[in-house]
Parts: C-alpha cells; structure tokens; sequence
C-alpha cells in the first residue's frame, strides 16, 4: 500500500491479503449503468492477465469472494471524486459517493495488484499469467486536492491519430488526470473538421512541423474520441488558438487576414507572428461559427480560445477581440479557458486563465477569474530532462523528474489564493514529438508527479515519492509504455 501515485489522503495496512482467484466476481450496488460501466472496466483491465471470468452481478445475488463496487449515499463528505476502499481476506469494498469516485478507486484497486496484472495481452501460446494475485488488506480513504487535474496535448504541431490519443487517455486516467486539452488548431495545422468552413481542416490540415502529411479528425473522429475520454472520467477541453496562432486557418481562407491575402502553409516552430484580422466582422461570423460547432460536439462546460503570444496584435485589438470572443463562448453555454494573456481583458469571474509564464494569471485572478496552473518550467513536458534527451526544447529549461513533482500550487503565483485555483494541468507540445512513442518518453516517468501535485495534499515529500516511482517502473513496463529511465530514480528491483 505504500507505492501509491498519487499518494492518497489516508492509508491503514492491515495484516493479511484478498488473493483473487476464478472464484472472484465484482459486485455493483446498486446496478445502474454507470456503476456497471466502471465494473466493466474493472473486469477488463483484470481478465487479459488474470484469465478469470470475473462475473458482474448484483451485490444481492453474489456468493462467495468478491470486488464489491457501491455507490454510499452517506457517503457525501467524499464529493464527487473521492472513494473509500476496503480489503480483507475474505473481499474488497469500493464505495464512493458518485461513480467517478469508483472510477478512481479502481484505478487505487489496480496499482495494488501485482505489476504484471497490467499485461494486456499474454505472450502467444502462453495464456494468462499464473498469479497469485494478492491484494494487500487495509482501509483507503482518498479525496482530491484540485478539481482539474489535466494534460494539454498539442496535435496542432504534429497531428497524432485517434488511435494515439485514446492510449494517452488510458494512461492518464491511470493516474486519476480529469481532464485533457487537445490543442486543435495552430500555425502548423488546423486540426478539427468543421462544416461550415470546410477549407480549415481541407487546406489548414493537411501540413506540419517538417512539412509532415499533416491530418485532421472528422467530427465523428472527435465525438467518438469525448466519448472514450467521458467512460473514463476524463473531460475533453478543445481549444482552439485565437487571434494568434492562426497561420493554418489563414491559409485556407485568405478573408480571415487583414490584407485578404493568403498564407502560405507553415512547417516552423516560431510563434507570434500570425493574427486574425480585428477588425472585420467576418473574423467574428467565422469564430462563432466554429465555436457554435465545436461546443455543440463537446458536452464539458468548458471551451479554450488559446490567447497566447499574439505578438502581431496590438494590445489594445487583442483587448477588444478577447472580450467579444467571450462574449461568442458564453452564448454557445461554454465557459472560457485562455492562456493568461486573457488576464489583460475584462474578465468576468466564470473565466479561467492559464497561467504559463507571466504575471497576467495574477492580474485575472484579481477579477474574479479562476486559475489553472501550468508553469513552464515544471510541467512543460516537452521540455528536454536533460542536456542528452534527444527529443524536446530547452527554452523553459530542463524539467527533470524531481522538478515536475517537487513544487507547490499554494504557493506559486504570489497574490493568487489557493481558492482561485482550480487545480494543476502538465502541457505536452509537439514540435519535436511525431509519434506515440515520443508522447510516451516525454510524459512518462514525469507525468504521475503532476498528478499527484494535483490530486494529493499538501507537504509532498520527494523522496518517499521517488521511491514509489521506482515501483512503478514494472508497471509502466508492463503496460508496454516507452517511459524514460532517469536517473534521479533507482528504476533496479
């Protein structure tokens, strides 16, 4: 019980183990379809390796061993994250009091089984894996520090295949993320069909950094993609980068720029040179558009306008466009996500700023506005581990594993209460990423450290946490992530 990430609120060994066995069945309490989804992916996750049926049925009509899953009406004082489990010899007991709280339990329930329980998919000829497979006895009581809990993935840059990102999700929600932000459009690639401009994602999809093929989702494509990422408690934030930004979207409709000229396609990585144009009224008939599309595909409150380096806007346009572009997010039934660059508007206080690398997130949150934290030089992980990574950029620094983890939210903007934040988000951008296994050497070992920054209490301790990072190392093994072996971690068994 003591190689848990992210280390829960309370944890009480007791003597003695629940061996699962093909006796075992899971039981839901009561046995609504949402409970039952999260016994299903229970099941799923234990049945490759185990190669036990483990039936799901009513609480009321099991015998025997069992993985009991119960929603606790009392059980209010979790919230709607939390859970509480319990092992004995004889059975477990997940309850919660809504069914993400079981979901997080399951994923608690998971890491305390042994590491190869996460072997997918048994050699050929060879079946499922012997066992045992014990689960260590004790109570677990577990709540959320931060409700947002979340990973930008920047397909913009370099667009990765539904495939890629539904394996990010499962890896995410692994470590109890809740939330992932899908960079969607930039210079190098617009990266969502939308059917009132067709040419955004026809012409502004079809390149990227390098002069890559380049792709796009078709709206079925992301929907599908909400709908993978909400069965596993994870709210998909699309955002969508305005003013600036926008090179892509330039360049399949030259009446978006100021001169009515078109772009030509971008396959850089520099920043800050593109901009809708301000001033004229189709730019807003073209954002309401697309928001208009965009939210109507997205059932999660929340809608991300980017708002970063506009550097060829001048501050005064981007004040007025950030405002009216607020304005078109609130009418859609969104709640609007920028970079803190927005905290140079008037804000009101449903907005939410994501704070980067400047003051402006303090200047937000001083007009009501919620704060999401993403310091560059913690939890950019793009950013190179060291000198010798041979992926990733370098201009926020190297981010070891010890400094993505081994800071603190409270204390990180000065000005800004721990009650203005929302919670924690790692951003993974893609200029020098092209493939899953890229996206996995860069996330994985840092990425369970942001979520623990985001999920478990204050006065984290570095090295009690490496040491249970080193225990995860069999495990990420075992679910055949391309994890980096950092040295600051004795990965030896």
């Amino acid at each position: 019980m003591h190689a848990l990430i992210p280390q829960p609120h309370s944890i009480e060994p007791a003597p003695g183990a629940f061996a699962l066995t093909a006796d075992t069945s899971i039981t839901v309490s009561p046995a609504t379809p949402a409970v039952t989804a999260v016994a299903e992916y229970l099941a799923a996750r234990l049945r490759p390796a185990t190669g036990f049926a483990l039936p799901i049925q009513p609480a009321e009509a099991a015998a025997g061993p069992a993985l009991a899953l119960a929603l606790d009406p009392a059980g209010d004082v979790l919230g709607a994250e939390g859970y509480a489990l319990t092992v004995a010899p004889d059975g477990a007991r997940l309850s919660a009091h809504a069914p993400a709280g079981l979901f997080y339990g399951v994923q608690t329930l998971r890491q305390l089984l042994p590491p190869a329980i996460e072997n997918a998919t048994p050699l050929p000829g060879q079946g499922p894996l012997p066992g045992p497979w014990p689960l260590p006895a004790g109570r677990i009581r577990d709540v959320p520090r931060f409700a947002w809990r979340g990973l930008m993935l920047d397909v913009a840059r370099h667009f990765f295949p539904v495939a890629d990102v539904r394996r990010v999700i499962d890896l995410a929600a692994a470590y109890k993320i809740n939330r992932l932000h899908l960079h969607l459009s930039d210079d190098q690639g617009w990266r969502i069909d939308i059917a009132s401009w067709p040419e955004l994602a026809r012409v502004g999809g079809q390149t990227a950094v390098g002069g890559g093929p380049g792709g796009y989702y078709t709206q079925a494509d992301y929907a599908a993609l909400v709908a993978y990422a909400a069965a596993r408690h994870i709210t998909i934030v699309p955002e969508i980068d305005l003013p600036g930004h926008t090179n892509a979207a330039l360049a399949a409709y030259p009446q978006l720029n100021a001169d009515g000229r078109p772009r030509p396609p971008y396959t850089g990585i520099e920043v800050g040179f593109s901009s809708l144009a301000i001033d004229n009224e189709l730019t807003y008939r073209f954002i309401d558009d697309v928001i208009g599309e965009l939210a109507a595909l997205t059932p999660g409150d929340y809608l991300h306008i980017g708002g970063d380096e506009a550097l060829a806007t001048a501050k005064e346009d981007y004040i007025r466009f950030i405002e009216r572009v607020a304005a078109i997010v609130r009418a859609h039934g969104k709640r609007m996500v920028g970079w803190e660059e927005i905290g140079q508007a008037r804000l009101e206080p449903s907005a939410i700023a994501q704070h980067w690398a400047s003051g402006h997130a303090t200047a937000a949150a001083a007009q009501g506005a919620s704060v999401i934290l993403s310091p560059a030089p913690r939890v950019y992980l793009d950013m190179k581990y060291d000198a010798a990574t041979p992926l990733g950029l370098a201009w926020a620094g190297h981010i070891s594993v010890r400094a993505a983890y081994d800071w603190e939210p409270a204390t990180q903007l000065a000005g800004v209460a721990e009650a203005q934040l929302l919670g924690v988000e790692a951003a993974l951008w893609s200029e020098t990423l092209t493939t899953l296994a890229d996206i996995e050497f860069m996330l994985f070992p840092r990425l369970p450290g942001v979520a623990e920054v985001g999920w478990s209490a204050a006065g984290r301790d570095w090295e009690t946490y490496r040491a249970r990072l080193a225990a995860h190392g069999p495990r990420l093994g075992a679910m055949g992530v391309n994890f980096y072996r950092a040295a600051e971690i004795d990965w030896s068994p």
